[in-house]
């Protein structure tokens, strides 16, 4: 069928839309709010860890299942949406999803162990796993391509904005009610965009077609990408923890994940009906676009993960103040987001998305070097600011470069595989910046720690002046020189992990820049029209 007709005779909807008699902004606003909602969820439990160790009898380390659990399961789904979609109804997909989320969120808030609660994140992951494709798919199919970016800037505003916002609503709900109110808040929210979409959403012509044209169900293939995806997340997740390398476990979770990647991508090329197409990567600008949005997932979670910790574990702010300094970012993102959106279809996606890597590089190189443990509140929110100017022109057009060029019925595994690299590059994000404060931060307190000897001239002098004002307070002798080490090594212990953070800011620096290769690689077809003949 080409995209010149819809099947019957008429017109073809791909240059108009399909809104089903609805407006085009309404559904987008409907189908944002669960998307938001399961966004929200994988950064706002984070904050409320030691709360739930304590409240559940388990230690710090046990808890952090609550997470793993989550992403492993979320991972698992992201790949195999767009099939799942296209099989059973886009429309009937996205609401399976969002019903099993509401319920298993309120599982989550009753569980009385840590075993249930952890079962009931993987169900909640599960849920959550297909709501930003579904999301993404309805918003291309919604928004014609001339207005695309428009769509695709509400979308980037659920995506983006939400880890921004999370760990400040979690502290805060942590700190006034209680762990429990973070899955609670999703009930609410679920059951009336439930309602929203059986009344607003339908499903177009061509997925109905599809629909009947789909095979039956790809077993290995969904074994072999299920399994791949979820030890890569096991491995990404408890990595630094287990030594990576050093532990036997981490070892074979990850062969596992890479002979059954490889696997996968073998079995699905030579399927007549696979679960994902992975022969659309032959097409470099999809396959660039691909690399970009897995870079784009990097420089998206590590830094908001990285900022919040360095102000809780060497400024001494709590989650919620933490979190007060991230939550301008994303009130400034909200309001550029409309000005990409317009912008994308003006303007070549590849200039915006060139201008977005450049702000963000800069932005990080400039936080690798001003970064201090001496800075005041409005330092930090201006840092913050800086860096999220950058993402707005980022999200947006790289949605329009992927999209361009692919016929309407490959919008499901187009989200499909965006939102994976999203959510799997904001994993690797993660774990290197990670790993990177904890090697570093050795490597460093060894570095400084060579200064700290009594040949030191300098190290002496300052020694020297500590203790005698520990003298001056009425400490004896040996007492004022025991706590005068003390304080110093706490100092170079201090030192040393802000010298680390910083390196973590300059890593993730270079890899904005890497996005610009990959962003001249990439073709753009003008309007994003799909050739003639798909």
């Amino acid at each position: 069928m080409s995209p010149a007709d819809d099947g019957a005779g008429h017109p073809s909807y791909f240059d108009t839309g399909w809104t089903g008699g609805r407006s085009p902004w309404a559904i987008a606003l409907v189908v944002s709010m669960a998307t938001f909602m399961e966004v929200l969820d994988t950064s706002i439990a984070n904050v409320s860890l030691p709360h739930i160790a304590g409240d559940l009898s388990v230690t710090q380390d046990q808890s952090t299942w609550v997470l793993t659990s989550y992403l492993v399961s979320n991972a698992v789904v992201l790949p195999i949406s767009g099939w799942l979609a296209t099989r059973i109804g886009r429309k009937r997909f996205y609401m399976i999803c969002v019903a099993l989320f509401v319920a298993s969120s309120f599982l989550c808030g009753v569980a009385p162990t840590l075993p249930m609660l952890v079962l009931f994140r993987v169900m909640q992951g599960i849920g959550g796993g297909g709501l930003a494709p579904s999301e993404q798919a309805i918003l291309v199919d919604t928004f014609p391509p001339a207005r695309r970016g428009a769509g695709m800037a509400i979308y980037g505003m659920a995506v983006v904005v939400a880890p921004a916002v999370g760990p400040t609503l979690g502290g805060f709900i942590t700190e006034h009610l209680s762990w429990r109110w973070v899955f609670f808040i999703n009930i609410p929210v679920g059951l009336l965009s439930l309602f929203l979409t059986n009344r607003m959403v339908t499903d177009p012509p061509h997925l109905k077609e599809m629909r009947r044209r789909v095979g039956g169900i790809d077993y290995v293939g969904l074994a072999l990408i299920s399994t791949g995806l979820g030890c890569l997340e096991y491995v990404l997740d408890k990595g630094q923890e287990a030594d990576w390398l050093n532990s036997p476990a981490i070892v074979g979770f990850a062969a596992a994940a890479v002979v059954c990647v490889v696997l996968f991508i073998v079995w699905e090329w030579r399927q007549e009906h696979p679960i994902l197409d992975v022969r659309m990567f032959r097409a470099r600008t999809f396959a660039s676009g691909s690399a970009l949005m897995l870079l784009i997932g990097i420089l998206l979670y590590a830094p908001t993960v990285l900022l919040p910790a360095f102000e809780q574990t060497l400024m001494g702010y709590t989650a919620e103040q933490a979190g007060q300094t991230m939550s301008p970012g994303g009130l400034a993102m909200i309001l550029l987001m409309p000005l990409a959106g317009a912008l994308v279809s003006r303007v070549d996606p590849r200039r915006l998305l060139a201008l977005g890597a450049g702000l963000l590089a800069a932005s990080l190189f400039y936080m690798s070097r001003r970064l201090s443990v001496g800075m005041d509140f409005g330092t930090a929110v201006l840092m913050r600011l800086f860096q999220t100017v950058g993402f707005a022109f980022l999200f947006v057009p790289i949605n329009a470069l992927v999209y361009a060029g692919v016929p309407p019925q490959k919008n499901n595994a187009v989200a499909g595989i965006m939102n994976l690299g999203r959510n799997i590059g904001g994993s690797i994000g993660i774990a290197v910046v990670t790993t990177i404060i904890a090697r570093h931060a050795q490597v460093h307190q060894a570095a400084l720690a060579r200064h700290t000897t009594q040949y030191d001239h300098a190290f002496s002098a300052r020694l020297g002046a500590i203790t005698r004002a520990f003298e001056h307070t009425g400490a004896s002798a040996i007492e004022a020189a025991q706590r005068g080490l003390a304080l110093v090594y706490r100092q170079v212990q201090l030192q040393a992990t802000q010298l680390a953070y910083l390196d973590a800011f300059r890593t993730l620096a270079l890899a904005a820049l890497c996005m610009l290769p990959l962003i001249a690689l990439a073709k753009f077809t003008k309007g994003g029209r799909a050739p003639i003949g798909h």
